[in-house]
């Protein structure tokens, strides 16, 4: 939608595009790159007005530290819809991250289903495991409740090891082949979701990207592969592609825009930062990431 607008600086009458409104549900570590930490300043930064439904509130996130506090908002949840629903708040775009409960991903279909218009894009990232394990907080049964919500998704974007929780799949570490690539894809894509963006895809030493698939065609880009294991680079991942995605970007191009992105902050991480629990660098990446949004 364009709106006229009146420029002070021209003095004239201008069209500008109706700022794009999306929500994220996630949790809020004050401490650590993550979830919302993460999503509000990459998003915003855009200039996609960033609503926050939290769904915790942790003193760190619990990626290698010990001691942390946890403020559950699960009973929170539905209120904040309500409230939204009676001032007759709607939105461009869902995304939703780590849900920590079976009865927050219940609370997050309710969401979805009153919020989501033919016009809203849901976009889930479905949190919940890597390195072949689930977080120790899940187990098998909360990626089958997971794996329902994905369904209402029009993108999903799981790493690996959740693809193969998701579909009953054995897990391979290290270098994939293809054949075991596009099957994990064409399996996710029967659960529902309309356009899967499958991430930690690697076919050959040194190399690390992002697989996507439409239902039809299959598309890979990779950057080079960073020694070291940080925190938070998944959300990372996922907002660099909602910005592209939301900005006009195909989802070709959002991917490989959020591979790229992503790399540039661990790169930058790994020549700043010894310990890499804090999260990666993405702050100065910023930059960057507007150039290749052609935003700046």
């Amino acid at each position: 939608m364009l709106l006229l607008c009146f420029d002070i600086l021209s003095k004239r009458l201008i069209f500008m595009e109706k700022q794009k409104r999306l929500v994220t549900v996630n949790d809020i570590s004050g401490f650590g790159k993550c979830s919302l930490t993460v999503a509000l300043p990459l998003i915003s930064a855009a200039g996609i007005e960033t609503v926050c439904l939290p769904t915790a509130v942790l003193s760190t996130h619990t990626g290698g530290f010990e001691g942390y506090t946890y403020r559950d908002l699960t009973d929170d949840i539905p209120k904040i819809a309500e409230h939204w629903k009676s001032i007759g708040i709607s939105f461009d775009a869902i995304y939703s991250g780590f849900l920590g409960s079976f009865r927050q991903v219940s609370m997050v279909k309710d969401f979805v289903k009153e919020f989501k218009k033919e016009s809203t894009l849901y976009i889930a990232d479905p949190c919940m495991a890597d390195f072949g394990k689930m977080y120790s907080v899940f187990d098998k049964k909360f990626a089958k409740e997971m794996t329902s919500l994905c369904a209402l998704a029009d993108i999903i974007l799981p790493n690996i090891t959740e693809a193969c929780f998701m579909t009953d799949t054995q897990y391979i570490s290290g270098v994939q082949s293809r054949e075991y690539i596009e099957t994990l894809l064409k399996k996710l894509s029967a659960l529902g979701s309309k356009n899967v963006i499958l991430t930690g895809v690697s076919f050959e030493k040194g190399k690390l990207g992002a697989a996507s698939f439409d239902g039809k065609e299959i598309s890979y880009y990779f950057n080079d592969e960073l020694e070291g294991t940080f925190h938070g680079t998944g959300d990372v991942f996922t907002c660099a592609f909602t910005d592209a995605i939301l900005t006009g970007f195909s989802i070709k191009d959002a991917v490989r825009i959020a591979v790229d992105f992503t790399f540039d902050c661990i790169k930058r991480t790994k020549l700043s930062t010894p310990d890499t629990r804090y999260g990666v660098d993405f702050e100065r990446g910023i930059p960057y990431l507007l150039k290749e949004l052609k935003l700046l």
